[in-house]
């Protein structure tokens, strides 16, 4: 009698490849893993993770060109430093969304012309949380112009608006090099479709495709001279915040979120 072998699950192992200081976009790699987990993870991070955007606008004085309505509206699309600690989901809050300082934040603006207001021009009351790009045009102001305005910021999730959504996640699965042939008969014929950049003294230089990330510029060209192919059991995963948090916030805030979920599920079925 033949005895059956238990499968033993892999750990999944996460590795940081590249981090952005420019963009602070963070580069990572998941091994033992499916786009299951992956896909999960991205829709946590663009739907569940709070962060703080500018929900109401009270315009004193508009003299500009633009409209009430477009002034508020790009001042809601502007990203806001979030401290999480300090504030509350407005539904979550003791205040029962009636607005109060743990779960509101207040930012004034106060501007005359000639000039361009900034996103840095709004004042906040919280030094912590302010506008976290500073160089967003909100308006042109001509000689005699005037704007003033007192806005309030609310924490929301992006499922509720995009606003609110703390950056762009993606992910993949991982690329590899399964061949190249420099001997080709068609390699000068299709030599032109390719990076010039994968050359290296004629022949293909395959650490080029790999440090530069040129997978998905040589597959499918023609499989016979350099193939790629991708490792599912590999996820090369992408977070390009916006501003509001730091990637580790981001990430560490969207598995908390899932794993709420996960106990909930678990709730409903006992």
């Amino acid at each position: 009698m033949q005895k059956k072998r238990r499968q033993t699950r892999k750990e999944s192992m996460i590795e940081t490849l590249k981090k952005d200081k420019k963009t602070g976009r963070v580069t990572f790699q998941i091994k033992n893993t499916t786009s299951i987990i992956a896909n999960t993870l991205r829709r946590q991070i663009v739907e569940a993770v709070p962060t703080m955007a500018i929900d109401e606008v009270e315009l004193i004085k508009n003299s500009s060109s633009l409209y009430d309505e477009m002034v508020a509206h790009r001042l809601g699309l502007i990203p806001i430093k979030t401290d999480l600690k300090s504030y509350n989901l407005p539904q979550e809050c003791t205040c029962k969304g009636e607005g109060c300082a743990k779960c509101t934040l207040k930012l004034t603006l106060k501007a005359k012309g000639p000039c361009t207001v900034y996103s840095q021009d709004l004042k906040s009351q919280d030094p912590k949380s302010k506008p976290a790009i500073e160089k967003i045009p909100i308006v042109k102001l001509l000689k005699g112009q005037e704007l003033e305005l007192i806005a309030t910021a609310r924490l929301g999730t992006g499922k509720e608006h995009t606003k609110h959504t703390p950056g762009l996640a993606w992910y993949e699965y991982k690329p590899k090099i399964e061949q190249i042939n420099d001997k080709h008969p068609d390699l000068e014929k299709y030599r032109e479709k390719y990076p010039p950049q994968i050359f290296k003294d004629g022949k293909i230089d395959k650490k080029k495709i790999e440090e530069e990330n040129l997978y998905e510029a040589c597959e499918g060209v023609n499989n016979n001279i350099i193939k790629i192919t991708r490792d599912n059991a590999t996820i090369i995963f992408n977070i390009e915040p916006w501003g509001q948090l730091t990637p580790a916030e981001i990430l560490s805030t969207a598995a908390e979120k899932f794993k709420e979920k996960l106990q909930e599920f678990i709730e409903k079925i006992k």
